[in-house]
């Protein structure tokens, strides 16, 4: 399981699940504005849905997760069959919508419902589990000030900070990112992506 960058020291891998998404283009623009890269621990079904988006985060140079065909939860209640199809075929879906040479490292449980079977499934299909150091709870609206301060408080260097870009009202959450971006670089981050 992965929960830190992948060259350490003071670095930061931000992480966005759920999408892509309606709020996906403002994260990306916000991205490029403080030369961040990132992480989109995307869904098959939102993938499909906006593969213009995905091939954008492709091009901006940022990274890929798989998160599920469908984002099903408690993840670590599914059957064997019904996670392999969820992992397998969300990895394809991407692929299919990121076009040619397409590379997903990382998987990521909807919820963080990692078991030693998922992560196994994952693993033979090539993708590395992928957790965090950071939660912030952004998909729950505690407010932009909250996710700011959480990050604030709980972030260390090598840290991986989950957020997330669709999957519900992320005003909140493009809020914060305008205010964190600016600390981060203040504070003398680094923008990594996380352990491969």
């Amino acid at each position: 399981m992965v929960y830190r960058t992948a060259s350490g020291g003071r670095t930061v891998a931000l992480t966005f699940d759920d999408g892509p998404g309606p709020a996906t283009g403002q994260v990306l623009d916000l991205l490029a504005r403080y030369g961040a890269r990132a992480t989109f621990c995307l869904t098959g079904r939102n993938a499909t849905a906006y593969p213009a988006t995905v091939q954008r985060i492709r091009a901006e140079g940022h990274r890929l997760c798989d998160h599920t065909v469908s984002h099903p939860q408690p993840f670590a209640a599914l059957s064997h069959h019904q996670l392999e199809y969820e992992i397998v075929t969300a990895k394809d879906m991407i692929v299919k919508a990121g076009g040619a040479g397409t590379a997903i490292p990382w998987f990521r449980a909807p919820g963080g419902g990692f078991t030693k079977d998922n992560q196994q499934t994952a693993a033979a299909n090539g993708l590395r589990p992928l957790g965090w150091s950071v939660d912030p709870r952004d998909w729950s609206r505690p407010g932009v000030a909250a996710i700011v301060a959480t990050v604030q408080r709980e972030l260390r260097p090598g840290g991986v900070v989950l957020l997330h870009d669709a999957g519900g009202d992320r005003t909140q959450t493009v809020g914060a990112l305008r205010q964190l971006l600016p600390w981060l670089a203040a504070q003398g981050y680094n923008y990594d992506f996380p352990a491969a």
